[in-house]
């Protein structure tokens, strides 16, 4: 009689948490309408990104959003806004710099990528910011190009020589002074030898590196509706535009200053559709 408890309770427990995990994969995405005066843009946010989508959710029922300028904006790039120090902006006035006082974990899938339309956080770059972690606040639409086959190419061998170049550095890095102190003993025979033993170390590590490699199924998008590869696994993808692509295109034909901010401001407004 225990045994068969004991069976039934594992059973309603494992019932209950595959309900669970269904419910979660089939939950509704919620959209959300970037009002600005060149048109709307409404986007879904994903349901794989949970803490970036609740935290744009939530921004946007507090309207932290209205009234906000996309300051950003670069032709055949991307659009950025979500600056609070926007909203009150003098003209010229650089922006970038402003948040809501918090930063979010990183929520980077590789199953998403930087395909035209996607919505994606912005972050701080460089050695400061080894999580990735994003702006609370900062957002882009991706915009993008159409690739070619070549240029795809190039940007993969490019991508495969800066990860090399990073190990190469990294090993260097970490024998600089006593590189140092045999370059200043004028030991150049022992210097050279050094070197060559660093660069050994540094070599048999990326011979183990997993190249960089452009799957045939995005290539076929960044060909076709374009993108912007080369951000793919270092931003995180929350979202994408499903109506408006024509006022994404508009935004980013504006003219803009030096620090790529719109002469004249685009100000936003976001509500919670569903």
């Amino acid at each position: 009689m225990k045994k068969l408890l004991l069976f039934l309770l594992i059973g309603t427990l494992f019932f209950e948490v595959s309900c669970a995990d269904s419910q979660n994969a089939s939950k509704k995405e919620t959209r959300v309408k970037i009002e600005t005066q060149y048109g709307d843009i409404i986007v879904k946010l994903y349901n794989q990104t949970p803490k970036h989508r609740d935290n744009f959710i939530k921004l946007a029922k507090d309207g932290f959003y209205d009234g906000l300028l996309f300051h950003r904006v670069i032709n055949h790039f991307m659009i950025q806004g979500g600056d609070p120090d926007s909203r009150n902006a003098k003209p010229g006035q650089r922006l970038g710099g402003g948040d809501p006082g918090y930063t979010l974990p990183a929520e980077i899938d590789s199953s998403l990528f930087h395909k035209r339309g996607v919505l994606a956080a912005a972050r701080r770059g460089g050695p400061s910011n080894p999580e990735k972690r994003s702006s609370g606040s900062q957002f882009y639409i991706v915009q993008g190009t159409v690739f070619t086959e070549g240029a795809l190419d190039t940007l993969e061998m490019k991508i495969n020589m800066g990860k090399q170049r990073k190990v190469m550095q990294k090993y260097f890095a970490k024998d600089q002074n006593e590189l140092n102190r045999l370059r200043q003993e004028s030991n150049q025979d022992e210097f050279n030898v050094r070197v060559a033993q660093i660069r050994d170390s540094a070599a048999e590590e990326i011979s183990h590196m997993k190249p960089y490699k452009i799957s045939p199924e995005r290539r076929e998008v960044y060909t076709t509706i374009g993108g912007y590869p080369s951000l793919d696994n270092e931003y995180t993808i929350f979202g994408e535009v499903v109506e408006g692509l024509d006022v994404l295109d508009k935004i980013a034909a504006v003219k803009t200053d030096q620090n790529d901010r719109p002469v004249d401001n685009i100000k936003m407004k976001v509500k919670v559709l569903d």
